[in-house]
């Protein structure tokens, strides 16, 4: 299939945790460039990201961002250091005998340093959902950048169609214009009363119909048609292929042009280069 460089796509994560959302957009590029905004929590992932980016696409400049949003309501667990707390209290007991058994709030004991402990949030389960959350937005951003490359097949299949159309007309009109053109050169020597040696004009005509020969463009251009409906057909990263067969499909346009003596064929040849630029306007969004 051929896939388009533009495409946008957004998914979004839920869990106890909170939400994180995934978002992953891609412009034209003539490499591969990958960007990305990531909480700073996130920053040792990055790595993965890039490498699941480079296996998947082969040009286009790619932005992905995630932001993430803590559960406010989502309650730590607090652990008891025990150990901690039982010397704690037989030093508090100690104190008790020597200050006249005074005696020693238990809440301050909690809040002794390193007795109470609230766990931290397990941020390996988060960031393998996170991660699997950003499998999922990869996919339909690679399921948009397809879609929109089928788009862009049929548009270049319609101008291909197009430019058969053309160089089937310059094909028919040739014979006419040939004789066309011979009968305009003979009646010129008959009207100027001009006698020639009939076998020196017959050698120039053949000359004249020569210079005139668009036999080859045309094969040429039916030619291109084929091999870039080839290329459509074969699918994959195919972007750079097809700008350099736009480049041929041009050259032989611009040959027909300059070899035009007649007003159809130099129209013929405006619209040839006319579906040639919208067709490279379109291979600039192709992978």
């Amino acid at each position: 299939m051929i896939h388009s460089m533009t495409a946008f796509s957004r998914f979004e994560v839920k869990g106890d945790w909170g939400n994180a959302v995934w978002e992953i957009r891609s412009v034209n590029q003539r490499f591969l460039e990958t960007h990305f905004r990531l909480p700073e929590q996130f920053r040792s992932i990055e790595p993965a990201l890039r490498e699941r980016f480079r296996k998947q696409l082969n040009r286009g400049k790619v932005e992905c961002s995630l932001r993430f949003n803590a559960n406010p309501s989502a309650k730590n667990n607090l652990s008891l250091n025990k150990g901690l707390a039982e010397q704690l209290l037989q030093h508090a007991s100690w104190i008790n005998e020597q200050t006249l058994n005074s005696q020693l709030n238990p809440l301050e004991i909690m809040r002794w340093p390193g007795v109470m402990e609230a766990e931290e949030a397990d941020m390996t389960s988060i960031q393998k959902e996170i991660l699997e959350g950003f499998e999922q937005a990869l996919k339909d951003f690679i399921d948009a950048r397809t879609s929109e490359g089928e788009n862009l097949k049929v548009l270049l299949e319609q101008r291909l169609e197009g430019i058969v159309e053309q160089s089937d007309k310059v094909k028919a009109f040739m014979p006419e214009i040939i004789a066309w053109q011979r009968k305009r050169i003979t009646d010129k020597f008959t009207d100027a009363k001009i006698e020639l040696d009939s076998s020196r004009v017959e050698q120039e005509l053949v000359l004249l119909a020569q210079k005139m020969d668009v036999d080859e463009e045309i094969d040429r251009l039916f030619s291109h048609v084929k091999e870039t409906r080839s290329i459509l057909k074969k699918g994959g990263a195919q972007g750079r292929r097809l700008d350099f067969m736009m480049q041929e499909f041009n050259r032989e346009a611009n040959t027909l042009g300059s070899k035009s003596i007649n007003v159809d064929i130099t129209n013929a040849a405006v619209e040839l280069k006319v579906l040639i630029e919208q067709m490279r306007e379109q291979i600039a969004n192709i992978e």
